[in-house]
């Protein structure tokens, strides 16, 4: 009787097996369970999101829910480059991307050394008197560009090299005429000759973003300021000839910035020296001086510089360079710029003598300004800096907002290919030559 119980209760299992057997591999076939995502660092060290590959492409779906149509429709996210190098910037080195400073003497000094080392500035700009011989000035130039190795990002090295009266060039370069002159050739091939041709002068030292080309239109015949810096006295002409000059200077990699937005030509004060006050309406504006700009928008200007003029009709309170109204209403707001905007040298009397330096910094800012020009004063670079650290910190600005302007300048960092390890290019006899040659096809116009 035991042994046929025995019998049964191992004829019941062996029945059983092949049924457990094939409930398992049904179970398997019909859901496996996927592996554990292995997410690997991006080259910037942050570790991939579960739903993206490193590269930011979507990854393949797990296998239970292979049955979905997949989604070919929607676009494949990339990594931003410009956004992971932010990420890796503290609030202090993203503040001193948004200064261009100027420097004392021919030679980098202890002051300028600390500058850069401790505020980490974005950019420098050279005037008349920081400019020896070629061989002199290129090896300044390349001074701060060692000294600047340290820090995270390149830095941007930068001249008002228009021709004419503006120019930063030693001796040993052939001179480039006015803009005026080149204008009353009404030849934009000559135009964009000379925006080469400037651009090469400037990589003779060194250079990587000249202050050019003037966009004013010469309107007020007694005006101080502009005069034959512009190319003459209608939009049209100076839309045409400034367009060409960007176009000449983007040809040779130096970085143009078009000025003096919202247009310095019907001015009867030097802002160098006070607050000029132009009483036009938006509607006048449109008509002339806003025309050239609008141009220069549309085709993608890298850089705009704002003017110190206070134009009451449309912001009574600050002028164009502290204002948000035609920084943000306007020239970010109409225009759709979302270019570098820069203004003109906070220590100018147009704003030294009317607005303490603090508060014009914040007030920029707050307008819309991407970098803060400030020269010829150390203490002042140190002043915008440690502003703008305390105003994040206060809660007066947003580090997003900081995060907006240091995206911009970063994205034309790159964009630029720009490197600590670019140094001076050129030929002195090639250049000297090429320009004599263009002199005399502008003489005989």
């Amino acid at each position: 009787m035991n042994t046929i119980l025995r019998f049964n209760r191992h004829l019941r299992f062996v029945l059983v097996l092949p049924v457990i057997a094939a409930l398992i591999l049904l179970l398997a076939a019909c859901g496996q369970t996927p592996k554990p995502s292995t997410a690997t660092d991006n080259n910037n060290g942050t570790a991939a999101s579960p739903n993206h590959s490193p590269s930011g492409n979507n990854v393949t779906q797990p296998q239970d829910e292979a049955h979905e149509e997949p989604q070919n429709d929607s676009p494949l996210e990339e990594n931003d480059p410009v956004k992971e190098q932010i990420q890796q910037l503290t609030l202090e080195e993203k503040v001193g991307q948004m200064i261009l400073a100027g420097v004392q003497g021919t030679a980098l000094d202890e002051q300028a050394k600390r500058m850069i080392a401790d505020q980490k500035i974005g950019g420098i700009i050279f005037y008349a008197n920081n400019v020896t011989t070629l061989q002199g000035t290129a090896a300044f130039v390349q001074s701060i560009k060692e000294a600047n190795q340290q820090n995270p990002v390149p830095i941007l090295m930068s001249v008002d090299q228009e021709g004419g009266k503006v120019s930063r060039m030693p001796e040993a370069v052939e001179s480039i005429p006015p803009n005026r002159k080149v204008g009353k050739t009404n030849d934009t091939k000559l135009a964009e000759k000379m925006g080469a041709l400037l651009a090469r002068q400037v990589k003779l030292a060194g250079f990587n973003v000249d202050f050019a080309p003037v966009l004013d239109i010469n309107s007020n015949p007694k005006n101080p300021v502009i005069g034959d810096r512009s190319f003459g006295t209608t939009a049209a002409l100076v839309t045409r000839m400034g367009m060409a000059e960007m176009k000449g200077l983007r040809s040779e990699e130096v970085i143009p910035v078009v000025k003096h937005f919202p247009g310095h030509g019907d001015t009867s004060v030097d802002s160098h020296l006070d607050l000029p006050v132009v009483n036009k309406s938006e509607k006048q504006l449109a008509e002339l001086e806003w025309i050239p700009f609008q141009a220069a928008v549309k085709q993608q200007a890298e850089a705009v510089m704002v003017a110190h003029i206070l134009f009451p009709k449309l912001d009574p309170n600050y002028p164009a360079s502290l204002s948000k109204v035609i920084i943000g209403d306007h020239l970010r707001g109409k225009f759709k710029y979302d270019g570098v905007v820069i203004t003109d040298d906070l220590s100018m009397g147009a704003i030294s003598k009317n607005y303490p330096l603090n508060k014009a910094a914040i007030a920029t800012v707050q307008a819309g300004s991407d970098i803060l020009l400030v020269a010829h004063s150390y203490e002042s670079a140190r002043t915008i800096f440690d502003t703008l650290i305390s105003a994040v910190k206060s809660g007066k600005i947003k580090e997003s907002r900081i995060d907006e302007s240091v995206y911009r300048i970063l994205e034309l960092k790159q964009h630029f290919k720009l490197s600590d390890d670019q140094k001076a290019t050129g030929d002195v006899k090639q250049l000297n030559a090429d320009i004599r040659s263009w002199r005399k096809q502008v003489d005989a116009r």
